[in-house]
């Protein structure tokens, strides 16, 4: 089976897995470049998955269904473009022979889901959305930090060689602030500099895989004294009112 990121809009990446036959593809936030790949690589489309609602990861669904009847799964709660199956935790989509597995992870929308397979004879795959990137978590749209915090807790609790297939090129921006957090992390420097190297060859960074986001990722760290006091440095009054996580996320979000 193989993976491929394809680029699309300004930052995003449309994620297709296939076969080479069939192919399926995650978050087609627009269709030319989906259409494009199945000609280059004489692909049939099969399967649409859909994470969230927002257009930059629906956009492209119409004109795909439209093109290739591919089946379209998305969200049960989140208005999607119709006719699709909707899904919620512990739903089950079969697809070219893989079983991917629903987890619901509110916070970056309140619907928003992710799609985790682990088959015999390959890593384990999570196609996560805007929720979690590398080195990075998705703003708070419409859910609660409390929420996105418990959805990264579960995206944490998957096996360390999981394949984390974000749908954004933020690495970079991300590691900025990453290391503003944990300027002595060394895996944090290294990889660093291993992403700013893939970056000048315009190499996507992802995917990345969970236990390397373990190591470098501070919105999976806030239970460490590194972060945690980090952010009580930068911001004690907003730890005091909302917590370490809460905290880091708007410090993040004001982060030059």
């Amino acid at each position: 089976m193989t993976l491929l990121p394809l680029p699309a809009l300004t930052d995003n990446y449309i994620w297709m897995l296939h076969n080479g036959q069939e192919a399926l593809v995650v978050d087609p936030g627009e269709a030319r470049p989906v259409l494009e790949a199945l000609e280059r690589e004489s692909l049939t489309l099969h399967t649409i998955l859909v994470t969230h609602h927002h257009g930059d990861h629906t956009g492209g669904v119409p004109i795909l269904r439209e093109a290739t009847g591919a089946s379209v799964y998305g969200p049960a709660h989140e208005n999607m473009p119709e006719p699709i199956t909707r899904l919620m935790e512990g739903d089950r989509v079969h697809a070219l022979g893989w079983d991917f597995t629903v987890i619901d992870v509110p916070g970056h929308t309140a619907g928003h889901i992710a799609f985790y397979a682990a088959p015999a004879a390959a890593k384990p795959l999570l196609f996560c959305g805007d929720t979690l990137f590398s080195a990075g978590c998705g703003r708070l749209f419409e859910g609660t930090p409390a929420q996105m915090l418990d959805s990264l807790h579960k995206l944490s609790s998957l096996p360390d060689d999981t394949r984390v297939c974000c749908t954004h090129e933020y690495t970079l921006s991300n590691l900025k602030f990453a290391l503003a957090v944990e300027p002595s992390n060394q895996a944090l420097a290294d990889y660093d500099m291993h992403c700013r190297s893939l970056r000048a060859n315009s190499t996507p960074t992802l995917p990345s895989n969970m236990l390397l986001e373990r190591n470098i990722n501070p919105f999976l760290r806030t239970h460490l004294s590194s972060v945690a006091d980090a952010v009580q440095s930068h911001d004690a009054a907003g730890v005091a009112a909302a917590g370490v996580f809460a905290t880091l996320r708007q410090w993040k979000n004001n982060f030059q």
